[in-house]
């Protein structure tokens, strides 16, 4: 595949990342899309072979960049995993309350619009959310390690309760246009995660995820 290719499918990409993340996927059209990103109608179909198949590939596309994401955070040195845990929820907040859509997750977006829809879709969430749940377990397993979490629970257990938490907290925050469900799932986040005494809790807000 050339560079150009590369070019043409990936702005198609970025953008409808933008746009699906604010509307959803199936208020948005492909010319919609296609106009913001500059790319002739044709060429989408030479790279996707339905609006369905695309959806599939924007929500890979998406999920590659979240994990990469997720684990420079979570390999940063300097910090307990406990702290790199907190902040990582902080950004979660920070992403679904900001004033841009850059940051609008895609699987609180899309979620319950799509997975009763399109099972390629929904197949596509579960792979994504699934290696999201997974790396919160290992830096569980890590916290543990490092004795900055004291956990009642098994991590790869409580990495999906707290993941089910805090997308709920997030549709929560929609109807509600309040901040409440967030400052309720941080607080039973930070019991959750036991955090000894002597451990550092900092949050920086406003840092990318």
């Amino acid at each position: 595949m050339s560079s150009e290719t590369k070019s043409a499918k990936q702005s198609i990409l970025d953008t409808a990342q933008l746009i699906v993340g604010r509307k959803g996927f199936s208020a948005v059209g492909l010319n919609e899309i296609l106009q913001a990103a500059e790319v002739p109608k044709g060429s989408f179909y030479h790279y996707f072979n339905s609006k369905d198949a695309f959806g599939v590939v924007l929500l890979d596309n998406y999920f590659d960049n979240y994990v990469n994401g997720m684990q420079q955070l979570f390999n940063q040195p300097g910090l307990t995993q406990h702290a790199k845990l907190m902040r990582y929820w902080q950004c979660w907040i920070d992403n679904q309350t900001g004033c841009t859509d850059a940051g609008k997750c895609l699987a609180v977006k899309l979620g319950a619009e799509v997975s009763d829809l399109s099972e390629p879709m929904r197949l596509a969430l579960h792979r994504g959310t699934s290696r999201t749940i997974e790396l919160l377990a290992v830096a569980m397993q890590r916290g543990v390690e490092d004795g900055s979490l004291l956990l009642e629970h098994r991590p790869q257990d409580l990495a999906h309760q707290l993941y089910a938490l805090w997308l709920g907290a997030s549709v929560m925050s929609k109807i509600t246009r309040t901040f409440a469900p967030f400052e309720e799932a941080l607080l039973l986040t930070r019991q959750l995660l036991g955090r000894p005494e002597n451990t550092d809790n900092h949050i920086d807000r406003g840092t990318g995820k």
